[in-house]
């Protein structure tokens, strides 16, 4: 008896007996073990596929590697001197230029055009999931065919585009060869590739508007364009925001279509960061790792500041 109450404040915090709090224990241990267990495989995957592959890209970055040293892992360490290469090389701002105006252009087409089909397919007309499912067609096609077949049709000598253009008396244009239109020629197939993305979601978000808020709208004596820009836009801005941060991203790493279409060329009039790194790390026959690494780094960086940027802007205006 002398034992029992020898302690009473801790019987007070724990009411359970001694006999009892065994087994809960050893359950809560089992649902912990059992919840690590689920919680292994994408903690393995991303460390794996992931944090690795970063922490490798970076420390190429910061060290002078050749191929010998790759090999053997005896890089020296440079610091900062591969981004001071790479800022300072002649290729950075033209290239920077190219992966802006590929990056803008890009997202501002594929989000106008994704938008109008949405809104176009939102009435719900006769044939409208069949042509629906036809419009993602370039999107399930792999980038390889696809970009292929975009390199076929304009083909100054047999492409078909030319053949059209040359139908209405207007002559052939060096799409793919000529600096002034090769970089124009992977944003019209980027665009192509990517506008079903943009209409599956914007589609997607327009269903979870309240028809009743448009029923309120007409009563109000608004008309089609102002429903659209007072109701449908307004509404819509959520999943607009994160349908323009994933083409960011997605963009901004394009790598196979450029590459199939033009490598970055002709004078790497075409060329991004993405082909830019590629070239430097693997596209000479003395590959520049540390480089190559660096202008990869760059691309990350470009895209995490956009993706704080959606995150700041989100939480701004959660809080309003």
């Amino acid at each position: 008896m002398s034992r029992v109450i020898e302690n009473p404040a801790r019987a007070a915090r724990d009411p359970l007996p001694a006999a009892r709090r065994g087994p809960r224990a050893a359950r809560l241990a089992s649902g912990q073990w059992a919840a690590w267990a689920f919680l292994a495989p994408i903690v393995v995957y991303l460390t794996v596929f992931y944090a690795y592959p970063l922490f490798r890209n970076v420390e190429l970055s910061l060290r002078n590697y050749t191929v010998r040293s790759f090999v053997q892992g005896d890089a020296p360490f440079t610091g900062l001197t591969n981004y001071a290469k790479v800022v300072g090389d002649p290729a950075f701002g033209p290239t920077l230029w190219h992966t802006a105006v590929f990056t803008v252009v890009s997202l501002a087409f594929q989000f106008a055009i994704g938008l109008a089909l949405a809104v176009f397919f939102a009435r719900h007309f006769r044939l409208s999931a069949t042509l629906r499912a036809l419009f993602l067609v370039p999107w399930l096609l792999p980038l390889i065919v696809s970009a292929s077949t975009w390199s076929w049709m304009l083909n100054s000598d047999s492409g078909v585009v030319n053949a059209v253009l040359r139908t209405v008396g207007l002559g052939p244009v060096n799409w793919l060869t000529s600096p002034d239109w090769s970089l124009w020629s992977v944003t019209i197939a980027n665009i192509w590739i990517g506008v079903p993305f943009n209409l599956v979601v914007l589609y997607s978000g327009l269903q979870a508007i309240n028809p009743t808020v448009y029923e309120a709208a007409a009563l109000d004596g608004a008309n089609g364009r102002q429903r659209f820009w007072r109701v449908t836009f307004p509404l819509l801005r959520p999943v607009s925001a994160i349908t323009l941060l994933l083409g960011l991203v997605y963009t901004l790493k394009v790598f196979d279509i450029i590459w199939i279409m033009t490598k970055g060329g002709p004078s790497g009039s075409s060329s991004t960061f993405a082909t830019w790194s590629y070239r430097l790390g693997f596209g000479n026959l003395v590959p520049s790792f540390g480089p190559g690494a660096a202008v990869g780094n760059l691309l990350i960086v470009m895209a995490l500041v956009f993706g704080l940027v959606y995150i700041r802007a989100q939480r701004k205006q959660d809080l309003t």
